[in-house]
């Protein structure tokens, strides 16, 4: 599977991950990218940056080693009400926005209904265009209806390759990869691959994603990055321009 544009990565600034911007930028550029959106964890997440970084980004080029560059967040969902950790005063200057729930952030049970209405509250969410790797076992959920959400609301749901990752720390992620991928099959629902790379050598990698598209023989006509002109198009904030 090819992507045009890696919709989740991170740099030196979420705290946890090894390379800066250029170094991140470059890379996507050399395997042939058009594009890569920097998804930095938000204030939430221990060791992550503060909202003023993301109050800069606008004197940051969008424009790098030839390839666009998307300057966005990975939020953190912090309760069944969906409440993130950026204002939408925010949010709407940001080029695109995951909302990703996250043990050390998430402060309601990890049961399925507070977990599902999570998801769902956060989709009523404008400027919240995809929702990051929605597979995490220990983050129970009810799929048909988080898929039925997000076709409703336009949100894009994310097949994450690292959690697909072989002794990865998320639980079941494959099955519950599958089982979102044969309802979004089913209704239409449209997805994003997204490396989430914390390391330049996995930008655009679909090592683990690629084995599970093909199990459930999923239409890539419902796969927005692999194409940079589709991805813009299907961001909730630019159908709002």
């Amino acid at each position: 599977m090819t992507i045009e544009i890696d919709t989740h990565a991170h740099t030196l600034v979420s705290g946890h991950a090894y390379n800066t911007m250029r170094e991140m930028v470059q890379m996507a550029a050399e395997k042939g990218l058009k594009g890569l959106a920097l998804t930095e964890h938000a204030p939430k997440m221990p060791g992550s940056t503060n909202l003023y970084y993301f109050e800069n980004l606008g004197v940051v080029p969008r424009k790098m080693y030839g390839i666009d560059v998307l300057l966005g967040s990975e939020l953190n969902i912090l309760d069944a009400a969906g409440s993130v950790d950026l204002p939408k005063s925010v949010l709407r200057k940001l080029d695109i926005a995951i909302a990703s729930i996250h043990t050390l952030c998430f402060e309601d049970e990890w049961k399925k209904e507070p977990v599902t209405e999570a998801y769902l509250n956060a989709m009523e969410n404008p400027w919240i265009d995809i929702i990051g790797h929605p597979d995490d076992g220990r983050f129970p959920v009810d799929y048909p209806t988080i898929v039925k959400k997000a076709k409703e609301t336009g949100t894009l749901l994310e097949l994450n390759n690292s959690s697909l990752r072989p002794g990865g720390f998320r639980q079941n992620t494959k099955e519950n990869a599958i089982e979102m991928l044969r309802c979004c099959k089913e209704l239409g629902a449209k997805i994003v691959l997204g490396s989430d790379a914390h390391v330049d050598a996995f930008i655009a990698d679909c090592t683990w994603s690629e084995p599970v598209l093909r199990e459930v023989d999923f239409p890539e006509e419902l796969i927005v990055n692999t194409s940079i002109v589709k991805l813009k198009e299907a961001l909730k904030r630019n159908k709002k321009l």
